[in-house]
């Protein structure tokens, strides 16, 4: 019984340290991307996250996804829709990297198409994520009352879930604005910001499920 206990035990602390390691993952990207290209290669900002597939960033980028995806790959939740959503998880998040978006300049048709198939994944992939926040990350346990914790926890899912949902709004907004008026903002790098703030709520929300923040009170 007590060995039972134990492992019961240990498995909720490594799904607890699995999700952590996402949050954090997804936090770091985008200053680790935005930083290292701009002190290592002397890169400037690029116009989104996946741009830095064509820089000396690279490996960065797409290890990363890689590792986020194959995390999501392993990961159980209390339901099967949790593993589902899991796995569709990871897929998109291979998918982002092995097409890459379309290059900023200088793109051939077929750069284009692969850029489109990116585009769907990384949609795809910001999907999953908003709704492992809003539905997933706010389920309570049938059995159980939610804790204040818990309630407060679900603030947090919602406010990254909701945050990640405007951004995806305001980028498609962007995208279809009309040329001279994209002109405009095009040296503000909106999508790359937008991005940063999307993929920093979806770590602070994997962060906060993994209970680095908000956790119950022992």
């Amino acid at each position: 019984m007590e060995n039972k206990l134990g492992n019961e035990k240990s498995l909720i602390i490594s799904y607890l340290t699995l999700r952590k390691i996402i949050g954090i993952l997804g936090i770091a990207l985008p200053f680790v991307l935005y930083l290292g290209a701009l002190i290592i290669f002397q890169i400037n900002i690029q116009s989104s996250i996946s741009s830095y597939y064509y820089t000396g960033m690279r490996g960065v980028f797409v290890g990363t996804l890689f590792v986020i995806g194959f995390f999501l790959l392993s990961y159980k939740g209390h339901d099967t829709i949790d593993t589902i959503a899991g796995r569709f998880g990871c897929v998109f998040a291979l998918g982002v990297t092995l097409f890459p978006t379309t290059p900023d300049s200088a793109a051939s048709s077929h750069a284009r198409l692969i850029g489109y198939v990116h585009l769907a994944f990384a949609t795809l992939f910001f999907l999953t994520l908003i709704f492992f926040s809003l539905y997933l990350f706010t389920k309570t346990h049938k059995d159980r009352l939610p804790t204040k914790r818990k309630l407060q926890r679900n603030k947090v899912y919602k406010g990254c879930g909701h945050t990640m949902c405007i951004c995806i709004l305001l980028i498609v907004v962007y995208s279809i604005l009309p040329s001279e008026r994209a002109l405009l903002l095009k040296e503000y790098n909106p999508v790359f910001w937008l991005e940063a703030i999307a993929v920093v709520a979806f770590g602070i929300s994997w962060l906060t499920k993994g209970e680095a923040i908000l956790c119950d009170k022992v």
